[in-house]
């Protein structure tokens, strides 16, 4: 499986995290029905964006991406995300884009401009357009401007740009210059997986034209099937826009990260089906984490025992994955397995133990559950952990002194000052428990 990773110039905002959860939760789900899989996730860290970058900057764009990278891991990690097998960067792979060029030039499916940059020529592949529908004529019929004269047609695209002063840049055949976006993840992916691979991944917007590109390239160069499956996840939108820089309407996960939980996060993503679109509010954050409060909840008063065999639970939950990963009805089962948990803490622990184990072995297979419930829900949020665990047990035990002392009103003062901090306290048998809510 190869993916289409991160453009290493800033921090990654929740549509990078999508992409990265959505992945994740492939990778995990198929390494649990058995399969071995070789999970490449490349880092694109040479094109304009990172160039503009670096000179804003006035600084090496190496020292810029790697930067940029160690941030990417720290979210990644946060986010429960397993790192790929693989994670190739585009500036390593510089001698197979070379050869994968010469090879294009070599059978006609390439050429070299007057300006130095060398195109590939879409007008030789016939099968253009396969992935996303699009048919040649309609889309160079909208190409109103020839932006590029060194084109021959307005839909070639550059595999090798000339060197421009002030850009870093490899020697080649064709002159000094530096690779085009589309030819590094076909160089990156073939030497990587071979010629021919079963899943390719990525963004929506990424499916015309990088991923028609990818094809048309790699196929003209290989004379084999690029990819057997295609999988590209929904765009994260606010407003009913895409979330991206250009727009300037994203929120990167770092800063997600002051007000939630980075599992929030995760069951923000798993929680609907990776093709629909993702529409980004706090509201849905804030249902997200009652959500999963609600999971870890049950888990509470639950000892480690035994997995049950065979239940209807662990056949619909892997069911729904089966059926294109649908983690929107995975979730559904997950929720079925905590009102049975709750039933049976009373009428049956042992069988209640049996069940709770099991929504945490299923909850781990999309990632989610993986830390002790009452440590969850007692851990803060964000950079401000407000009152500490100490100033809250002293708290709660002042207040049953007052309760005790049947001194009704102090005890309200401390329960309304504790909910006025974010913590809930819940009165039982066997004493207070709170949590940060």
């Amino acid at each position: 499986m190869y993916v289409c990773g991160m453009t290493v110039y800033d921090y990654i905002h929740i549509g990078h995290a999508r992409v990265l959860v959505v992945f994740d939760v492939v990778y995990r789900f198929l390494k649990h029905l058995g399969y071995e899989v070789n999970y490449v996730r490349n880092i694109t860290d040479i094109d304009d964006k990172i160039i503009n970058r670096a000179n804003e900057n006035n600084e090496d764009f190496k020292i810029l991406t790697q930067r940029f990278i160690d941030a990417m891991h720290e979210d990644a990690d946060a986010l429960g995300v397993l790192r790929p097998d693989h994670e190739p960067r585009a500036t390593d792979y510089i001698e197979s884009i070379i050869a994968m060029i010469d090879g294009l030039l070599d059978n006609g499916s390439a050429y070299q401009a007057e300006n130095g940059d060398v195109y590939y020529s879409v007008a030789g592949f016939a099968a253009y357009g396969q992935l996303s529908g699009k048919k040649i004529d309609e889309l160079r019929a909208g190409e109103r401007v020839e932006i590029d004269p060194g084109k021959r047609d307005p839909l070639d695209f550059v595999l090798w740009k000339s060197a421009r002063p002030g850009e870093p840049q490899w020697p080649s055949p064709y002159g000094d210059g530096r690779p085009g976006w589309h030819i590094e993840c076909s160089a990156m992916a073939t030497q990587t997986l071979g010629n021919h691979f079963d899943i390719h991944g990525g963004g929506q917007d990424l499916q015309f034209p990088h991923h028609e590109n990818e094809i048309a390239q790699s196929e003209s160069c290989t004379g084999e099937k690029f990819v057997n499956c295609w999988m590209h996840n929904g765009f994260v939108r606010v407003n009913q826009e895409k979330m991206s820089k250009s727009l300037g309407n994203f929120f990167t996960v770092r800063e997600v990260l002051q007000e939630f939980k980075a599992e929030e996060i995760r069951y923000f993503i798993v929680g609907n089906h990776y093709r629909s679109q993702l529409n980004y509010s706090e509201e849905q954050l804030i249902n997200a984490r009652n959500g999963l409060q609600r999971l870890y909840g049950a888990l509470l008063d639950t000892e480690t025992a035994e997995l049950p065999q065979g239940t209807k639970y662990q056949e619909r939950f892997e069911q729904a994955l089966c059926d294109d990963f649908n983690t929107a009805n995975a979730m559904a089962v997950l929720f079925d397995l905590v009102r049975d948990i709750n039933r049976e803490k009373t009428d049956n622990p042992e069988n209640a133990n049996s069940l709770a184990s099991l929504l945490k072995y299923l909850a781990g297979i999309i990632g989610l559950l993986q830390i002790d419930a009452e440590a969850y829900l007692k851990s803060p949020v964000g950079g401000s952990p407000g009152l500490s665990d100490e100033a809250i047990e002293t708290m709660i035990g002042q207040r049953l002194d007052a309760r005790k002392n049947k001194d009704w009103g102090e005890a309200d003062r401390i329960r309304d000052e504790l909910v006025e901090a974010g913590i809930s306290i819940e009165d039982g048998t066997g004493g207070t428990r709170w949590r940060r809510s």
